[in-house]
C-alpha cells in the first residue's frame, strides 16, 4: 500500500475537520461565533482573576472600614 492510498483511507486531523465543521457554510459561521464568544469569555474571566490575585489587599471589598456597608432600615 502507497502512501496516497494510506493517507486518504486514514484521513487527518484537518480533513475530519473539514467534513464535520467547515463543509457548510452555516455550520462554520455558527463554530467561528460560538468559538469567539466562549474565548471572549475565558479570557474575561482569567483576566479578572489575575487582577483580583494581584490586587489583594487593595481593593474596595479588603478595606475595613469602606468595604462593609450598613444595612438600611
Amino acid at each position: 500500500m502507497d502512501y496516497a492510498s494510506r493517507r486518504r483511507s486514514q484521513g487527518g486531523l484537518f480533513e475530519g475537520i473539514y467534513k464535520y465543521i467547515m463543509r457548510r457554510n452555516s455550520v462554520y459561521v455558527t463554530f467561528v461565533i460560538a468559538g469567539a464568544f466562549l474565548g471572549e469569555r475565558a479570557v474575561d474571566y482569567g483576566v479578572h482573576k489575575l487582577w483580583e490575585h494581584n490586587n489583594v489587599g487593595k481593593r474596595y471589598e479588603d478595606i475595613p472600614m469602606l468595604g462593609q456597608r450598613q444595612s438600611e432600615e
